[in-house]
């Protein structure tokens, strides 16, 4: 099939960006809004903390186990009909999570949305580049990046109103007029396109033991039991051999053979650990701790995605000029200082006084991090490898953030309900100290293994990556990573 080439002010390029940003911005907008809506769902559902780490986890060990795997396939069946199809499944998975009667059903629809969301995530970009002619490329993929972004600032916000006037089950309602809109327009504007030379073998064995692995260790760290998380190491050690004999990988592993790229990747797992602990215990702190409501616990949080949007272009751009490897050491490090700062927010907190500080300083080390981390990514890998390189790195954040939310609250101590709020509070002075701790590792990790990518890489890797921002909570999955909520 011949690709398309759309100009990008042209009434079809215009179309095409109405369809993928409405798109992607489902997936963002249900990661940031369900934490807000943890305590509501809790109350509704008498769901216990393990309840509330599943209704995360379910969705996003789907995200991580099929990311790579479902770009794929939109290559080789069509970007389009994947896209197409991926929206479907996650507005009705929506409707499933909206109808839950219990926790349980509850998680169960949140897998399925997981599913739909790395159908439909990936898609929406490759559309983009593989349909707007190559000059109008940039342009798209930036405001593709930036409304997403803006999408992601709103999330919140919308999520905490949304609860406060309808309850937690209207967070999932939402998506179902936004998935019309995006299902009519796609049908109706968006050319197909598919890359005739894509690989045609998928890794099954591999896909299977991703799930299998990553299932078995998440329930094994939720649970705080030895023999599940045990099966789970073993089932992602025979995903290593698989990778290594098969001849159609999941996962190239002679990327890791690259320094940067292996180092890359080990503080993309340590600091995306410690920013999915940090997001899914915020909110939850500020609401059963605090006694704020779910639209004011949602606004706390906004500071971190404004800075974001405001400085991680200029944050990239100096990278380029000095190399990732200070940006990366620095940022870790102040966000760090802003998760000790949180150790402040107690019960009756004054929002001035005790939480803008430490979400200003925490989003500062983001803006400072997340840029020269895309950076460090794309000019580590081969330009042909390129969205290979970053599909990977996506799938560390989400792997690293769905262990971390299962781990992180049961060595803590908080094992139980969360209705007790000096228990609560006990335990998320731990977390974010254990979290802190996590960048601390990052940094030094960045400080002592990442060095300044090939020059002959910088100016692609400065076109590719500088829009590769986006908000706490994004699923966005290319160019780069962006922090979870």
């Amino acid at each position: 099939m011949s690709t398309p080439s759309v100009p990008l002010r042209s009434p079809a390029g215009r179309w095409l960006l109405l369809a993928t940003i409405l798109g992607s911005s489902m997936a963002l907008l249900d990661a940031t809004v369900v934490n807000i809506a943890l305590p509501d769902i809790a109350r509704t559902l008498d769901a216990d903390l393990a309840g509330l780490q599943w209704v995360l986890n379910g969705y996003t060990l789907a995200l991580a186990s099929l990311i790579l795997v479902a770009g794929n396939l939109g290559d080789r069946l069509g970007r389009r009909r994947t896209f197409l199809f991926g929206v479907v499944w996650f507005a009705v998975a929506s409707a499933l999570c909206g109808l839950a009667p219990t926790a349980e059903v509850l998680v169960a629809a949140r897998v399925l949305q997981g599913v739909g969301a790395a159908l439909l995530t990936p898609g929406s970009l490759a559309l983009i580049s593989a349909t707007v002619r190559h000059e109008d490329r940039g342009a798209a993929v930036g405001a593709w990046s930036g409304l997403g972004g803006v999408a992601g600032a709103l999330g919140p916000l919308l999520g905490g109103w949304l609860v406060d006037v309808a309850g937690w089950r209207s967070v999932f309602w939402i998506n179902l007029p936004l998935a019309a809109v995006v299902v009519a327009v796609t049908l109706r504007h968006v050319p197909e396109s598919l890359d005739p030379d894509a690989n045609r073998h998928t890794d099954v064995p591999g896909v299977l033991l991703t799930v299998g692995g990553l299932a078995a260790l998440t329930y094994g760290l939720t649970l705080g039991q030895v023999a599940p998380s045990v099966c789970g190491v073993v089932l992602l050690a025979l995903f290593v051999v698989q990778e290594r004999r098969s001849s159609h990988p999941l996962v190239p592993l002679g990327l890791f053979s690259d320094r940067v790229f292996a180092a890359t990747n080990a503080v993309t797992f340590c600091v995306y650990a410690a920013l999915g602990g940090t997001f899914f215990l915020l909110v939850l702190h500020l609401q059963v701790v605090a006694g704020y409501s779910p639209l004011a616990a949602g606004a706390s949080t906004v500071p971190i995605t404004v800075l974001m949007l405001a400085l991680s272009a200029r944050a990239g751009a100096l990278s380029q000029r000095i190399g990732p490897r200070l940006p990366m050491t620095v940022g870790p490090l102040v966000a760090a200082a802003g998760l000790l700062l949180t150790l402040r927010i107690g019960a009756d907190a004054d929002y001035l006084r005790d939480v803008l500080p430490a979400v200003v300083v925490f989003g500062l080390g983001l803006a400072t991090l997340v840029a020269p981390l895309t950076t460090a990514v794309l000019g580590s890998a081969p330009d042909a490898l390129a969205g290979t390189a970053s599909g990977v790195n996506n799938a560390v954040a989400r792997t690293a953030q769905l262990l971390a939310v299962a781990a992180l609250p049961v060595a803590v101590g908080l094992d139980g309900t969360v209705g007790d709020p000096a228990t609560f509070a006990t335990g998320f002075h731990r977390a974010m100290v254990a979290c802190a701790v996590l960048l601390v590792l990052g940094s030094a990790t960045a400080a002592v293994l990442v060095r300044r990518i090939r020059p002959d890489h910088d100016r692609d890797v400065a076109r590719r990556a500088h829009c590769g921002v986006a908000s706490p909570g994004s699923a966005v999955e290319e160019p780069g990573v962006s922090p979870p909520g």
